[in-house]
């Protein structure tokens, strides 16, 4: 089956020191690029993290350090596979809570602006979740009707992956889907734009999960003593919130995505403040009146004999 495509769909996996995405490094990225017209690109990098790899985390994957002591860092490589992803969509297994973003971090320490606004987001593990409810291995198995071989390397799980949407297009294509609201629907389809709305029924803003949207299309705090609640609520009647998480453990774009609605939540209170008042008791100022010029005083005329006999006359004498 041909993946109907209006743009690339670039499937990506990595494999990194650990699974905390604010803290762990990126040591390995797989991206299968599936174009419109059938064809498809892979490419793979070993990158150094700049971190030991702890040892239970290289018996996963298989990944030591000594294998990417020589490697160039993410930052030296960003550019290039922020270029090869080009416009693309995203798509992964377990992609929308660990794979994009730890990308989208390791964008951001490399002062990359990946923008995401305008990409679809594709989850296999979610449609199998939701429709089965097991692993890759299983997944593959599953789907494709053999083993998967050398799982847990980058490049291996994501052509599995690739191969896994393909299988449940085919079996999925007209299975009926009931949601939790009795609501019924055909949702895994040929189109990306589907299979990105099924594949994101929580409605992540930061991909980390901290914030989602709700019914209303409004952000709100999913973890917490707030969750549930939306950020302007909450900035309303603590403020000090925005500056908790900014100072917290918490990944950088999850602060990117706070700064946006810290910075809408100001501009609508500037908005609504209401005019100053003028003060009606206040005594009105006189207006300006300019001061009359002084008029200059003709100097002394020195003593003369005239002046004097005026004098005698005046006085008697």
């Amino acid at each position: 089956m041909k993946l109907n495509l209006k743009r690339p769909l670039a499937f990506f996996d990595l494999e990194a020191t650990g699974i905390n995405v604010g803290a762990d490094r990126i040591v390995e990225i797989a991206i299968l690029k599936a174009l419109p017209d059938g064809s498809e690109e892979v490419k793979t990098w070993r990158v150094n993290p700049e971190m030991p790899i702890p040892l239970q985390t290289s018996l996963i994957h298989g990944i030591y350090d000594e294998d990417i002591a020589n490697e160039p860092t993410f930052k030296t490589l960003a550019a290039e596979i922020a270029a090869f992803i080009g416009k693309s969509d995203l798509a992964g297994y377990n992609s929308n809570k660990f794979d994009i973003p730890m990308l989208l971090e390791e964008f951001l320490r490399a002062d990359i602006d990946f923008d995401m606004s305008e990409r679809k987001f594709v989850d296999v593990q979610n449609i199998f979740h939701q429709m089965e409810q097991r692993t890759l291995k299983a997944a593959y198995k599953f789907y494709c009707h053999g083993d998967l071989v050398n799982a847990h390397a980058a490049e291996a799980d994501v052509i599995a992956t690739y191969k896994v949407l393909l299988g449940q297009l085919e079996m999925y294509k007209e299975k009926e889907f009931e949601n939790k609201q009795g609501e019924k629907s055909i949702p895994v389809v040929n189109d990306v734009d589907a299979l990105h709305a099924f594949t994101n029924l929580h409605r992540p803003v930061d991909f980390a999960g901290r914030m989602v949207y709700n019914d209303n299309g409004e952000v709100c705090f999913n973890f917490g003593k707030h969750k549930g609640k939306t950020t302007e609520q909450v900035f309303s009647v603590e403020p000090s919130y925005y500056a908790w998480m900014k100072q917290g453990d918490f990944p950088l774009y999850t602060k990117k995505k706070l700064d946006e609605e810290w910075a809408k939540f100001n501009a609508k209170k500037n908005e609504n403040k209401p005019a100053r008042p003028q003060n009606q008791n206040a005594t009105p100022k006189a207006p300006y009146q300019q001061k009359p010029k002084p008029v200059a005083e003709k100097p002394a005329q020195p003593v003369n004999n005239d002046m004097l006999e005026q004098l005698k006359m005046k006085f008697g004498k």
